[in-house]
């Protein structure tokens, strides 16, 4: 285990968290694990990789309400709902097999799908959560996608909104509270690249890592 550590990032849509990932999987030489994962679990469960994507992020108080309407009327005829809640969770399981599968056997870095959660219990973890302003997030978004920012904005409130759900529904924690991470940081104060050494200098401390830093 001298060897395997994991850093879990979080992140606001636009915050630059991918890329804060990138940067830290460059200078540390191991491998960043994204919507790689998708096809991963794809492969592990011989499920196509769409129904993972269907259901990557969903609102999950979507399923909720499809269970709850499931429960008034239990014999409908109608049993799509109720397989839809247990498809749903049976994808997150299968998911996260993979993820502590990935993290018994090498150092990575994962981005969102409730990694810090799922290696809860894992001796060497840290868990990030990256945000930024609003306006920066907006512009990155612009740039990337060639919207306006009424778009972007309108991005980010839903994308933020289906993250936390997601992510609350299945930790029973709260995205993007302080409580919920060791470490949480804006790329609007350092920047992409200063933010991935801010990191990794307190992963060198939290995990012991041997870095030239």
């Amino acid at each position: 285990m001298e060897n395997r550590f994991v850093i879990n990032i979080g992140r606001q849509i636009g915050s630059g968290g991918k890329s804060v990932g990138e940067a830290l999987a460059r200078r540390l030489g191991i491998r960043l694990y994204d919507k790689e994962l998708i096809n991963l679990a794809a492969k592990e469960s011989g499920l196509c990789p769409e129904i993972f994507e269907r259901a990557d992020e969903k609102e999950s108080h979507n399923r909720l309400a499809t269970l709850l309407g499931y429960l008034r009327a239990p014999f409908a005829g109608d049993d799509g709902g109720a397989s839809d809640v247990l498809s749903g969770d049976a994808l997150f399981k299968i998911q996260s097999d993979v993820i502590r599968n990935i993290a018994a056997r090498e150092p990575a870095i994962f981005v969102g799908r409730c990694a810090d959660y799922i290696l809860r219990d894992h001796p060497r973890a840290l868990s990030v959560f990256i945000t930024a302003s609003e306006a920066d997030r907006a512009a990155r978004i612009c740039v990337r996608t060639g919207c306006t920012e009424a778009e972007a904005r309108q991005t980010m409130a839903h994308g933020d909104a289906r993250r936390a759900d997601y992510y609350n529904y299945y930790s029973m924690r709260t995205w993007g509270a302080a409580g919920s991470y060791d470490l949480c940081v804006s790329t609007s104060v350092l920047g992409i690249e200063a933010t991935a050494e801010l990191i990794l200098r307190f992963a060198a401390q939290k995990l012991d890592l041997k870095t030239d830093l």
